[in-house]
């Protein structure tokens, strides 16, 4: 190899390196757990507990986990966001994997919901989509929901459900410096409770 291809690799390997390093870096001014006690009080639910700095989980009145919430965080230029994404893990009757995006269909008005396969079996994605667009009360929670990201995946026996709302995040700015919660609405606040629900009553059926 000669020097021009050894310096080449060597800066491609430096510039993998800072990526990683940054993105395992948490922003300055960050706190963690901060957002989710803005939105503990959003929710106003009693089985809402904290199991360390920035991952909480809802508890239904009988002990039953209903979900989990995990804070991320995105930098940007003298600023950074605090999102929440709730998880919902459902034990799968069937063997296989698969990875999926849902996003909402339409140009300017939203029109449905769309499934985008990103690996995995076709089939279980197919058979999916199909129980979605066939459920009208959870299309009816879902089309409303201001949603960012929403993720399914199988593997190892076992749905794994992340959405990542518009809402229940944090800006927090550096100049000038200021931190703003933007709180779920009362609508949007069924919604998403709505939609986890509706989901985990779809992936149970699978």
């Amino acid at each position: 190899m000669n020097r021009a291809a050894i310096t080449a690799s060597t800066c491609n390997m430096l510039r993998k390196l800072s990526e990683f390093m940054c993105a395992q870096r948490a922003p300055a001014g960050y706190r963690p757990g901060a957002t989710l006690e803005h939105l503990r009080r959003n929710l106003g639910l009693a089985g809402f507990q904290m199991m360390e700095p920035g991952r909480a989980r809802l508890l239904y009145e009988d002990g039953e986990l209903a979900f989990e919430i995990h804070e991320r965080t995105e930098s940007q230029w003298l600023m950074h966001l605090v999102m929440t994404e709730f998880v919902l893990r459902i034990p799968a009757s069937q063997q296989g994997s698969a990875r999926l995006e849902v996003h909402h269909g339409g140009a300017i008005r939203r029109s449905g919901l769309v499934c985008r396969r990103r690996a995995g079996d076709k089939a279980i994605v197919t058979a999916l989509d199909e129980h979605l667009q066939a459920d009208s009360a959870l299309l009816a929670t879902l089309l409303p929901l201001d949603f960012k990201r929403l993720h399914i995946e199988l593997a190892d026996g076992c749905w794994t459900l992340r959405l990542e709302h518009m809402g229940g995040s944090e800006v927090v700015n550096k100049m000038p410096a200021f931190r703003r919660y933007i709180r779920l609405n009362p609508d949007q606040r069924k919604c998403l409770l709505d939609s986890l629900e509706g989901v985990k009553r779809l992936l149970l059926r699978l």
